[in-house]
């Protein structure tokens, strides 16, 4: 017994000789950016899975140039293959994600805009993504915040937009510094069918600035959720807003045709035509205006008569992880690659979509661009427009109210508390949880 004994201690004490001698498994396991496998091709556990031989990825219309220079990087690196596919990004991605992905014929990325998120994530069409805080730090804050919902991130940021004070050179040598001086300008240059400053006050797009600027929002933000039984559209802040936009229209500072469906275009013509000095608009606006021969001026929008910023809605383009995808980890690593710095100069040379990249800001290639520096100037007091589902329910009331409101219909306090009811009905109508 004892002679079995001393045996089975001596095999013991070899093994252990053996595993001491072994490789250090510390330094052997894989990080996250591993991709080692086991001998029968699967991997353990904090290692990248096992290489795709190819990553389908959605991209929007007439972008896929500047796509292509960061799937030539990525199949350099990893030596996986991305193929890519054009669709309209607003709703011809997200409708054909339905139906292609539940049949395993989608893709493993797609790009949506932000607003879209928390309906996408309800309908389980987009994953959650699994990223590392420095590869957050690469973002703005508030383009990292658009990408998320209840908490939760479910994308990386492309492109950012939002209104900015774009103005004609020949008119006006530079932007004014506040809202004040803007309405003192255009008092003494509205006249003769010319008009010093338009913006689209029934648009809740565009009057949320002002609105929001004095104290209005959306929907109260708690722990990175937003609360859509707590709407502030009717509060003090929200009616002083709409009393803004109301001056400006009540006083004939704009042209009666700014108003409804055919009021951007209206407004639009104006300008390329000459005959308004300034307006807020989007940077889509400028090249319509370069090609009317307008010396176009950009900056972030002047400050209101409380000292505040004018807080504009951001629109933030991101990359998705879509939920059916069967190779979420490398997909994931995809978007990371698409949207790093260099990618991400890369496609503001080729698109001119302005990165939300902290250290693409301060470069020569955003600050010695009048209208890049203005969107990212303007960014840092937007706030982005709301991605949950129950958003669908504002934008109706929102503007009806307004529309009462610029032609002189309804006073502005009872028509927010209008639009404030029917929200609230609507939400609880159509978003039963």
């Amino acid at each position: 017994m004892k002679k079995i004994l001393t045996l089975l201690m001596m095999a013991v004490l070899f093994l252990g000789v053996l595993a001491a001698c072994g490789p250090d498994s510390s330094k052997e396991s894989g990080s996250s950016s591993g991709s080692k496998s086991d001998d029968k091709g699967k991997t353990t556990e904090g290692e990248m899975p096992e290489k795709p031989e190819k990553l389908v990825v959605w991209e929007d219309t007439d972008r896929g140039v500047a796509l292509e220079p960061a799937i030539e990087s990525f199949e350099k690196e990893y030596g996986i293959e991305v193929e890519y596919k054009e669709l309209g990004m607003s709703d011809e991605i997200r409708d054909q994600l339905r139906l292609d992905g539940p049949a395993g014929t989608g893709p493993d990325v797609v790009t949506l805009p932000h607003d879209q998120i928390g309906q996408v994530v309800t309908e389980g069409l987009i994953a959650e993504l699994n990223v590392e805080q420095e590869v957050l730090d690469t973002y703005t804050e508030t383009s990292v915040s658009a990408q998320q919902f209840e908490g939760k991130l479910y994308g990386l940021p492309k492109a950012m937009e939002t209104p900015i004070f774009l103005y004609n050179k020949a008119h006006m040598s530079e932007a004014p510094k506040t809202m004040e001086e803007v309405y003192t300008f255009a008092k003494d240059f509205t006249k003769d069918s010319n008009f010093g400053f338009l913006f689209l006050g029934d648009n809740y797009y565009f009057s949320h600035g002002l609105i929001g600027g004095y104290g209005g929002y959306v929907f109260k933000e708690a722990n990175g959720a937003l609360d859509p039984k707590d709407v502030g559209l009717n509060n003090e802040g929200a009616v002083q807003g709409a009393e803004e936009i109301q001056k400006w229209y009540t006083e004939g500072l704009f042209p009666k045709g700014i108003i409804g469906e055919n009021g951007g275009s209206t407004m639009d013509g104006l300008f390329n035509e000459g005959k308004v000095a300034a307006v807020m608009n989007g940077p889509w606006a400028v090249q319509g205006m370069k090609d009317a021969g307008i010396d176009v001026g950009a900056a972030a929008l002047p400050t209101l008569s409380n000292g505040e910023h004018v807080k504009t809605f951001i629109g933030v383009k991101g990359w998705h992880v879509s939920a059916f995808s069967k190779n979420t980890e490398w997909a994931t690593k995809l978007v990371e690659h698409i949207t790093n710095a260099e990618n991400a100069k890369l496609r503001f040379e080729l698109t001119n979509e302005v990165p939300p990249v902290k250290e693409l800001i301060e470069d020569p290639i955003i600050k010695d661009n009048e209208v890049a520096t203005a969107v990212a100037e303007q960014s840092q007091y937007a706030v982005p427009t709301p991605n949950t589902p129950e958003m669908a329910e504002v934008w109706e009331p929102m503007a009806d109210s307004l529309q009462t409101i610029v032609t002189g219909k309804a006073e502005p306090k009872a028509a927010l508390d209008s639009a404030v009811k029917t929200i609230n009905q609507n939400i609880e109508t159509n978003h039963k949880k």
